[in-house]
C-alpha cells in the first residue's frame, strides 16, 4: 500500500512539474516601454523626451575617446521595427 501512495505522489509532482513549465512557456510575454522625460542625460548627452519600446530600440554606445562614426542614425532591425543607434563620446 506504500507503494502505491509514493507511486502517485511521483506522478502528481510530475505533473505539477509539466503544468509549470507549460505555463511558463505559454505565459504572454510582458511588453515594457521606457519614456524619458525632462532633463535626462546618457553620458553627457541630452535625452529628454524619447520613448523606446519593441518596435523603437536604442543602442547608445558611449565612448572615452571620439567615435569613428560620431552621431545617432536611425536603422531597421529586420523584425518591422527601427533602432536608433548612438556612438557618443563620454563628456
Amino acid at each position: 500500500m506504500t507503494f502505491t501512495n509514493v507511486l502517485s505522489a511521483e506522478r502528481l509532482f510530475a505533473a505539477a512539474l509539466v503544468f509549470a513549465v507549460l505555463a511558463a512557456t505559454l505565459a504572454p510575454v510582458t511588453a515594457g516601454e521606457v519614456r524619458f522625460g525632462k532633463n535626462v542625460r546618457v553620458g553627457g548627452h541630452d535625452f529628454s523626451n524619447q520613448r523606446f519600446d519593441s518596435k523603437n530600440r536604442a543602442r547608445i554606445y558611449i565612448y572615452d575617446r571620439k567615435p569613428r562614426k560620431e552621431g545617432c542614425v536611425w536603422r531597421k532591425d529586420g523584425h518591422g521595427g527601427r533602432v536608433k543607434i548612438c556612438h557618443l563620446q563620454r563628456k
